[in-house]
């Protein structure tokens, strides 16, 4: 179910309850839920992720990204995030696009090649085509 995108970094469909247990067997450190609340009837609510979460030592946070795309707020948080985690992330919305999307944005805004991103998701089986072009403009302002 988690897909690795580079050796601290997860990517996920939808998560429950069982699968934070087995993020914990991975030594995660930190959950990031991008599923905005009341996506879908069938998800599972972030503060049930989160307590979860929080049973098992693993810090929660919430950067819900709708379908209309991503906004310079939430690459932030997705690179501050990323940058304070003290082990590996997983980051699930519904199937896990939205995620490594953020994911990859938020590495070219800290100077990583695009390029590189883009065959780490290619791997896990996510295409990074609808955010290259931003991509590309975040690693070239990056300093």
């Amino acid at each position: 179910m988690f897909r690795k995108l580079i050796d601290t970094v997860y990517a996920s469909p939808q998560i429950g309850l069982p699968e934070v247990a087995e993020a914990k067997a991975l030594g995660v450190t930190l959950i990031v839920n991008n599923r905005p609340e009341g996506e879908s009837e069938d998800q599972i609510p972030g503060d049930e992720i989160a307590a979860a979460a929080k049973a098992e030592g693993i810090e929660y946070l919430a950067i819900p990204i709708t379908h209309a795309g991503f906004a310079e707020h939430q690459v932030t948080a997705m690179a501050d995030a990323l940058q304070r985690s003290t082990g590996p992330v997983l980051a699930y919305c519904r199937s896990g696009t939205r995620s490594t999307l953020l994911w990859a944005l938020a590495e070219a805004k800290a100077g990583k090649d695009p390029e590189q991103l883009a065959q780490a998701a290619a791997a896990a089986g996510y295409d990074l085509s609808p955010v290259r072009q931003v991509m590309d403009v975040l690693r070239a302002s990056a300093g």
